[in-house]
C-alpha cells in the first residue's frame, strides 16, 4: 500500500508565532485556518497548531546513543539531501537545537542523521535521514 500523510495536531501557544516558525522558517505552505488554528503542509503531511496557551512542550526526555531526547516530540523522515539542506538553513538562522545536527548509530544498523529543535511554544521536532531508507525500522 502506498504510504499516506499522516494528520497530527498540537498545541501551540500563539497563532503568529506558529505561522513565522512553521511557514516562514520551515517553508511549510499555509492551508486552512481559523482564529483558533492553522493547517499547514508539512513536507506533504498535514499538522494543525491549535491555540491552547500553556498545554505545549515536553514533559521529559530518554537517552538515546547519548543524547536525552525530548518526549513528546514528533518531525520527519527526509532524503540525506533535503535533510543536509535544512540543516544548513536552520544553521545560517541561528536556530537553537536541542540536538545539533548529528549522525546517530554511527557505523550501526539504523545510522542516521538526526537533529531537535523547538518550535516557539516550545514543542520538539525532530528531522531523520537514512543513507539507505531500509534502515529505517532496523535495530
Amino acid at each position: 500500500m502506498p504510504l499516506r500523510p499522516f494528520h497530527l495536531a498540537f498545541s501551540v501557544n500563539d497563532l503568529n508565532a506558529a505561522r513565522q516558525f512553521y511557514g516562514g522558517m520551515m517553508g511549510c505552505a499555509e492551508g486552512r485556518s481559523s482564529d483558533e488554528w492553522v493547517d499547514f503542509d508539512f513536507f506533504g503531511h498535514q499538522i494543525v497548531t491549535h491555540l491552547a496557551p500553556g498545554k505545549s512542550g515536553d514533559a521529559m526526555s530518554n537517552h538515546v546513543d547519548g543524547h536525552g531526547v525530548p518526549v513528546p516530540h514528533f518531525g520527519v523522515v527526509l532524503t540525506m539531501e533535503e535533510w543536509q539542506a535544512l540543516a544548513d538553513r536552520l544553521k545560517s538562522a541561528g536556530t537553537d537545537f536541542v540536538i545539533e545536527p548529528t549522525i546517530r548509530f554511527q557505523g550501526k544498523p539504523g545510522e542516521q542523521a538526526t537533529m531537535f529543535l523547538r518550535d516557539p511554544s516550545g514543542n520538539a521536532l525532530e528531522f531523520k535521514a537514512f543513507a539507505d531508507d531500509a534502515m529505517l525500522f532496523e535495530s
